[in-house]
């Protein structure tokens, strides 16, 4: 009772024959029912009626027009027949009736005025007839909500939806488009039903929102503005449509942040985070493509969100990090430093913990002179200040390392993570020098030297008087070095005439040597 509704109707008489027919007028019979306004047998036969449910109404002439009739058309005391079915229905203290369809487990946000969603629909009446859908004009219904640019229904139906849930939305006439309907598509007084799917929301107002999901216990730094930062990424719609991933590439999106080389949502979202922080990234349309989107798989409008991986970062003015992870407990008097030869152990990895290369592979330690550049620069000032038996953790940024070009098995600008052991060290020898004396040279250098006693000393004679100073602790070669080769160059640079012997005249001191250089400059 007092309802309005919508339906269509044949009318006829016991015999068949027909008197009157909505469908012949190409109309529907839009009225509110138990008000008067329909013959009796009507008001009470469309009582209880659903949508789309057909009924035969036998209507008797004391419900219908008596023992009067209609004149020309229904005859006194006519029994009358109408097939109905039933289109729309509702009341005036109707409100917009919503029906989750499906909601997702994760509900970052959910609608409110003043927000500007994208969603897909389908328009029907209430009796399924479709009106209109997004999906086929390929396209997102893009609006504000709460501003006045929706029908009041849908308004309010969208109202504390989360991207990627489903409603049913049904909306009554008084809230959608009333008396005048729209167009040919919605009749008058037509009831509207949407099933809704919002692709994403945001506010005009809202900031780059970060969440964190994993994060490593031991964060020492957090990245800051200017840095350069290594990272993968998954990037999706805020429905889950993905658009791009540096995992599908193989390869990190390398870059720095906080100066504009990337949109400024991911600039804000990457700040402060750590090596091997996970994070969810979700960057509203302002701070990310806007309103024209780009490609064609960032639509415009379009929340994005991004699982993001941070493997490593550093500063261009970033020196070696060094950490201390054990001393030997006997006191260290002295520790490695510029010219010593050393041995060494080492692991190295990415950020990550992603496996290099490693001296136990090898089943030996590394070798090198520090600051002969033989090993990357980073390493070898993380080795020096060692004591024999100290272990130590590197940090070692791409500047002091591979650079942006990496090496084999090292990527482009990666920091790298040492852990170091230091298992002996030589005193190096001063820059130019072959061999050292521990003490003064005999002063009777070449008559020590000529063995036979014949004024000459060839290699042979040379060789065995060098080792045996060494033997002796009285002098020492450099270090690192195959003691053969490094005679051989000695005994080069003594004999020079190039006659494969070396005289008394010949015979110098490397110091000897310095002081005529610096004498023949002046």
């Amino acid at each position: 009772m007092g309802d309005f509704v919508r339906y269509h109707y044949n009318g006829t008489f016991e015999d068949g024959k027909k008197f009157d027919s909505s469908y012949d007028r190409s109309s529907l019979v839009a009225i509110v029912v138990g008000v008067g306004r329909l013959i009796t047998g009507m008001d009470r036969g469309l009582m209880g009626m659903c949508v789309n449910e057909r009924r035969r109404l036998v209507v008797p002439p004391h419900l219908a027009y008596g023992s009067i009739g209609v004149a020309g058309l229904i005859p006194p005391d006519a029994t009358l027949y109408f097939d109905v079915v039933l289109l729309d229905v509702w009341n005036q203290a109707d409100t917009v009736q919503v029906s989750v369809l499906l909601r997702p487990p994760l509900c970052p946000r959910m609608v409110q005025d003043g927000d500007f969603v994208r969603y897909h629909y389908n328009g029907t009446l209430l009796n399924g007839a479709p009106f209109d859908s997004s999906y086929s004009r390929g396209g997102t219904y893009d609006t504000y909500v709460g501003s006045g640019w929706l029908i009041k229904g849908m308004d309010q139906g969208l109202q504390g939806m989360c991207p990627g849930e489903k409603r049913r939305v049904t909306v009554p006439p008084f809230l959608a488009y009333g008396e005048k309907g729209y167009g040919t598509v919605i009749p008058p007084q037509a009831s509207l039903v949407f099933h809704v799917l919002l692709v994403d929301v945001h506010n005009p107002k809202d900031t780059a929102q970060v969440d964190t999901l994993a994060v490593p216990a031991d964060c020492v730094r957090k990245a800051a503005p200017g840095d350069f930062m290594r990272y993968h990424y998954n990037g999706s719609l805020m429905d889950g449509t993905p658009f791009d991933s540096s995992y599908s590439r193989n390869h990190t999106y390398d870059t720095y942040i906080g100066q504009g080389y990337i949109i400024p949502g991911m600039d804000q979202g990457l700040q402060g985070a750590c090596m091997g922080e996970h994070r969810r990234i979700t960057v509203p349309p302002h701070l990310a493509y806007g309103e024209n989107g780009t490609g064609n798989k960032i639509p415009g409008s379009a929340v994005l969100v991004f699982h993001v991986l941070v493997i490593d970062f550093h500063n261009p003015a970033d020196p070696v990090g060094i950490e201390t992870l054990s001393r030997p407990a006997e006191p260290c008097n002295e520790t490695s430093k510029l010219g010593d030869f050393i041995h060494y152990h080492y692991n190295c990895s990415l950020m990550d913990g992603t496996r290099l290369f490693s001296s136990h592979d090898y089943g030996a330690p590394q070798e090198t002179t520090l600051g002969a550049n033989k090993v990357i620069e980073g390493l070898d000032r993380g080795l020096q200040g060692m004591c024999v038996g100290e272990r130590r953790r590197l940090v070692v940024p791409p500047h002091l390392a591979h650079g942006e070009s990496g090496a084999r098995g090292v990527p482009g600008s990666a920091v790298l993570l040492f852990e170091v052991e230091l298992v002996s060290r030589e005193d190096g020898l001063p820059d130019g020098y072959l061999f050292v004396w521990h003490e003064d040279p005999p002063s009777s250098l070449f008559e020590d030297m000529d063995l036979n006693k014949d004024g000459e000393v060839p290699l042979e004679e040379f060789s065995v008087f060098i080792k045996a100073q060494v033997q002796d602790g009285r002098g020492r070669l450099l270090p690192g070095q195959d003691p053969e080769k490094t005679i051989g160059d000695m005994f080069r640079n003594q004999d020079r005439d190039q006659d494969g012997k070396i005289t008394a005249a010949e015979l110098k001191l490397k110091s000897e040597e310095d002081q005529e250089r610096v004498h023949e400059e002046l």
